[in-house]
């Protein structure tokens, strides 16, 4: 099973990495900069693998730039607390 296909199992690997990120001194900028381009990339790149997935892809399809760093920004939000370190 792909990591995309399971919710919660991509919010603890994006939780994982946001701490790796963070233990190596990234500043919130340069890592919501990171969750924008990873964001833009899996929307133009990758299919959803999930209902989840699918909304967040609809929204960003729909997003202005600025829309679009805001959901990668509540993204990093939503993750912070999540991770298999928890």
């Amino acid at each position: 099973m792909s990591i995309l296909e399971n919710w919660q199992q991509w919010k603890d690997f994006l939780g994982d990495r946001l701490d790796q990120a963070q233990d190596q001194g990234m500043s919130e900028k340069v890592i919501n900069d990171i969750a924008y381009q990873v964001g833009d990339y899996l929307a133009k790149e990758v299919e959803p693998k999930n209902e989840q997935e699918r909304i967040l892809a609809d929204l960003w399809s729909v997003a202005t730039e600025e829309e679009q760093r805001a959901i990668a920004s509540m993204m990093v939000k939503l993750v912070q607390d999540n991770g298999t370190n928890k």
